[in-house]
């Protein structure tokens, strides 16, 4: 069976030597000293690695099943789910008015790849249900806070996101669910959603969906979308569960992978809901549900990226294969262990640059939420509003083949199911499809993103890197193995998007065709500048006479071998950026 240790070492790394957070302005971060943050992730390690991380084979095998409308989830997923709760882990950073810990962003998202690492498809129930809070935190009336928050953050109810439906995904204005005003202010929901992820099981007490759907006489097309509360049992006037709703489990679909998570056809039969936010401004609302889970599921990326990399580590180390072409290593045994291989090597190096780098992003990215919303800083908030596409379609596309690369070190034991590779692999496919695919993602950032206000937040982004690079241009240790690469990359990020203000406008698929790998090229960029400030920090912590100088010594080594090995792929991305539209669009559709 594979195994799961939270990287706490390398996450304190990122919050204390890179980022600081107990030196910065943001409200909270000054109590995020490095021994609570030690205590807390550390609490987090064993409960996903003890608890929640043996149950993850489990679901996998065992999936749900559906008995009479009621879902069964695998053996041993309630008695966890009370540990988790139980625990205080679902209401981390919600706010402690409503029963959380109140505590910043990004210690939930530290915590949040611990649990995801440990066990998407378990993890998925209290993700979705904090999804759904932070909408109605956001647009609910005080009575509806009142209502539902309180049991939500403790995940004595969950929460879904419906929106699929059988005939449209990411064209949401083709939705059929309708929703029909009442004389008592609430509405009628009729219709069908799909692919919707806890939709229903037995860990809970009640399961609070939020809905999107058409109030009859609206808007055409997505203008006329509004977002309802929709709860499995009516919550009565004492606050407690009463008689059932209007809404049934149709089937639990049969997945890839995430077996161990109710992924449900949700049939709505007038079903009585409520009105959050505004009628017909339903996507406003949903939004806030959906670019928080756009960049969770861009942590999921990363955390199976990371366990999967856990357990081909100790495959290489273990297995012996072969003798190393420079010598005998192990002369005691019948040949030497894998990871003498210069080729295991090179895969287990793309995968940790990867894993590090992109933990390093996620974590600069939810400290930039952290201060749009306790500061009100607009500037963060454009900017990780540009970087959400990159957040979710880059991780999840490198942390899949990461995957995939995890999965070939084992040969063909990592194709036996019973290693558990294969899972890693069938669970971190999904996380390039949901919540919007990776090639919508790619579309939304060069469609909509870089020219969000003017241009200004993608303009901001090169100022980063081009301060970074000047403010330690004197800097020897930096200057060949890290800060030439990132200028070089830069200006590769800088002349697609040239290319794109150039040729976009007369020729919009001259900009489409080469969004994708706009994409990743930006993806890179993002990656070469975390690996340049780590590099810098991990300098300063040999230049000041760390007694752990192993640690910061790989810290280097393994950038280095990013900046080389890795961040090159953006003159590749920029080479096929150029090539424009005619390669793309030159067959006609009976053509192919």
């Amino acid at each position: 069976m594979p195994s799961y240790t939270a990287p706490t070492k390398d996450m304190q790394f990122v919050l204390h030597d890179l980022l600081k957070i107990s030196q910065s302005d943001i409200p909270g971060y000054q109590d995020l000293d490095a021994d609570f943050t030690s205590a807390v992730l550390e609490e987090a390690g064993k409960i996903t690695s003890e608890v929640v991380a043996p149950l993850n084979m489990v679901g996998d095998t065992e999936g749900c099943v559906l008995e009479n409308g009621v879902v069964r989830t695998p053996t041993g997923f309630q008695e966890a789910f009370d540990q988790v709760r139980d625990g205080g882990w679902t209401g981390l950073d919600m706010p402690e008015e409503y029963g959380g810990q109140g505590l910043p962003y990004v210690m939930g998202t530290a915590m949040g790849e611990m649990f995801s690492s440990a066990n998407q498809a378990f993890t998925m129930y209290q993700g979705l249900t904090h999804g759904a809070a932070s909408a109605i935190l956001t647009h609910g009336t005080d009575a509806q806070k009142t209502t539902y928050l309180p049991k939500m953050v403790s995940c004595e109810w969950t929460g879904t996101m419906n929106l699929t439906e059988p005939h449209c995904g990411t064209d949401l204005g083709l939705m059929r669910t309708k929703a029909v005003p009442q004389d008592d202010g609430s509405y009628k929901i009729s219709g069908q959603k799909i692919f919707i992820s806890a939709g229903e099981h037995e860990m809970a007490s009640n399961i609070i969906h939020l809905v999107l759907a058409k109030i009859p006489g609206g808007p055409d097309g997505i203008k006329g979308v509004s977002l309802f509360i929709v709860p499995k049992f009516i919550v009565t006037e004492d606050g407690t569960p009463g008689a059932r709703n209007g809404v049934t489990c149709g089937k639990i679909e049969e997945k890839m992978g995430i077996h161990g998570n109710s992924t449900c056809v949700m049939n709505y039969d007038e079903a009585t809901g409520y009105l959050l936010g505004e009628e017909h401004k339903g996507m406003r609302a949903m939004f806030t549900m959906m670019n928080e889970a756009r960049i969770g599921v861009g942590m999921q990326g990363l955390a199976q990226a990371e366990v999967a990399y856990q357990n081909a580590l100790d495959y290489a180390k273990d297995r012996l294969q072969g003798r190393d072409v420079t010598g005998v290593k192990n002369p005691d045994g019948p040949a030497d262990p894998l990871i003498v291989h210069p080729d295991i090597r090179r895969s287990l190096m793309d995968q940790k640059s990867f894993i590090e780098g992109a933990r390093a992003f996620m974590l600069w990215g939810a400290q930039m939420i952290d201060r749009s919303h306790r500061m009100g800083d607009k500037d963060a908030d454009g900017l990780i509003s540009l970087l959400t596409p990159v957040v979710k379609g880059f991780l999840t596309d490198e942390g899949y083949q990461a995957t995939v690369q995890a999965q070939q070190v084992y040969g063909g034991h990592g194709y036996i199911e019973e290693t558990g590779m294969s899972q890693f692999t069938r669970d971190a496919r999904i996380a390039m499809i949901y919540e919007g695919a990776n090639g919508v993602q790619a579309l939304d950032l060069v469609g909509r993103k870089l020219a969000q206000d003017g241009g200004k937040h993608v303009m901001a982004f090169f100022d980063l890197v081009k301060n970074f690079i000047k403010d330690n241009g004197d800097n020897e240790a930096l200057k060949n193995g890290f800060l030439e690469p990132l200028k070089q990359a830069s200006k590769d990020l800088q002349a697609a998007g040239m290319f794109f203000m150039q040729n976009g406008m007369k020729n919009p698929n001259a900009a489409l065709s080469g969004s994708y790998d706009f994409m990743h090229l930006f993806g890179h960029v993002c990656l070469g500048l975390m690996w340049a400030q780590m590099a810098k920090a991990a300098q300063e912590a040999l230049d000041a006479g760390t007694s752990d100088t192993a640690f910061y010594e790989t810290k280097l080594a393994t950038g280095r071998y990013y900046m080389a090995r890795r961040l090159p792929a953006t003159g590749m991305h920029l080479a096929r950026i150029n090539s424009g539209a005619d390669p793309v669009m030159a067959l006609s559709a009976d053509q192919f």
